[in-house]
């Protein structure tokens, strides 16, 4: 893709002021090169999964209790002990600098700005250090498992150095799930852009990704650099050579989350990596009942998938959710606005989410109960 095919494209007439998430991405989709939307937007093989992270929660219904005085309405919670002013917070995505210059420096101030929690991509554009210093918020990393286990422990030690909070591992990717687009695309990263995270490392790491002949370059890159042979025994050698908790990010059944909780995990994120990975699995919001269940309250449990409005959130808190993550929607912002894109994506979930809690009595989030959502197919029968 040529260097003119690289700039963000401005629409004529773009219209008014997107009012939901659906519109902000409508917005990115007009605007965006095709390398970096099919990118971000592209789940794997059919998109099956893609679409069942929304309709699931679609098929959920709200179940509200009246004549409460919700007059005021109490969104704070804490995530690993940090407080935040709700519980929505940004789940990490890469190449951030695709949608917008500022990128990821963008999206931290955005964070800071609406008091919420934001985890930064291994695949950043921008470096653990800067992101660090451009706000001052609770900030994740997460973290890939290089075949260069020194590489791999330097990062964790940098996160660490800088003043992030958790350590998020992604365990869903030793092999990058097929996104046709991206083949079709023959998707690399724009040329004017770099993985911060590796400038010093320098060739096919700092690169992001690799001549993929026919297919992805960025599948290319997975290939040859991410260890497929990551086992539980090294999310105890990362604990080992690094203070920081440890958050498993890419559990998607009750048998996983007890080993994380046998292995010490801090938290369990229950992903599917949206979408992007392994199509067919189901979504996470119907994943996540039965692993609340087998952690029993040992640990935290987060869920990211799909989360676009704040009825969404409401959703899985009910059903048993410290908080949730969301990842496509601050792109969309970046795409429209930079900062400005990406708080407005958060303020409008949070909206939504006061809304939905006044609108079921709920006055704080320990009012959210299991009984308030139930499934569309029966009314009766509780999830």
């Amino acid at each position: 893709m040529g260097a003119a095919e690289e700039t963000v494209r401005t629409p004529t007439g773009a219209g008014p002021e997107p009012v939901n998430i659906r519109e902000f991405e409508a917005y990115a989709k007009a605007t965006l090169p095709k390398n970096a939307f099919d990118y971000y937007a592209s789940g794997a093989n059919d998109m099956i999964t893609l679409r069942e992270n929304r309709a699931a929660f679609e098929r959920l219904r709200m179940r509200p209790r009246i004549l409460r005085d919700v007059s005021h309405v109490d969104t704070r919670t804490t995530v690993l002990g940090d407080p935040v002013a709700f519980p929505i917070c940004v789940a990490p995505t890469a190449m951030q600098r695709m949608a917008s210059p500022e990128g990821e420096l963008a999206t931290a101030r955005a964070c800071a700005r609406q008091q919420t929690l934001m985890t930064l991509s291994s695949w950043s554009t921008t470096s653990v250090e800067d992101v660090a210093a451009a706000a001052p918020i609770p900030k994740w990393f997460q973290l890939y498992v290089y075949k260069d286990r020194e590489l791999t422990a330097e990062l964790a030690r940098r996160a660490e150095r800088a003043g992030y909070k958790a350590l998020a591992i992604t365990v869903d990717t030793p092999v990058l799930g097929r996104r046709e687009a991206d083949v079709r695309n023959r998707f690399k990263l724009p040329a004017h852009l770099t993985m911060a995270n590796f400038a010093g490392a320098g060739g096919s790491h700092a690169e992001g990704t690799k001549d993929g002949g026919k297919d992805s370059g960025l599948a290319a890159y997975v290939a040859s650099l991410i260890d497929r042979t990551l086992q539980w025994k090294d999310v105890q050698w990362l604990r080992s050579i690094c203070n920081l908790p440890i958050v498993v990010k890419g559990v998607m059944t009750p048998e996983d989350a007890l080993v994380a909780m046998q292995c010490g995990v801090d938290a369990i994120w229950v992903s599917n990596h949206g979408a992007r990975q392994l199509d067919t699995v189901a979504s996470t919001i119907e994943l996540l009942p039965d692993i609340v269940k087998a952690v029993n309250g040992r640990c935290e449990v987060y869920l990211d998938g799909g989360v676009c409005r704040g009825t969404d959130a409401f959703k899985a808190l009910a059903l048993g959710a410290r908080a949730v993550f969301i990842g496509r929607p601050v792109l969309w912002g970046l795409a429209h606005s930079g900062e400005d894109g990406v708080y407005q994506v958060l303020e409008l979930l949070k909206k939504e989410f006061e809304m939905a809690m006044q609108l079921t009595g709920c006055t704080k989030l320990s009012d959210i109960q299991r009984s308030m959502v139930t499934h569309v197919v029966s009314y009766q029968s509780k999830i």
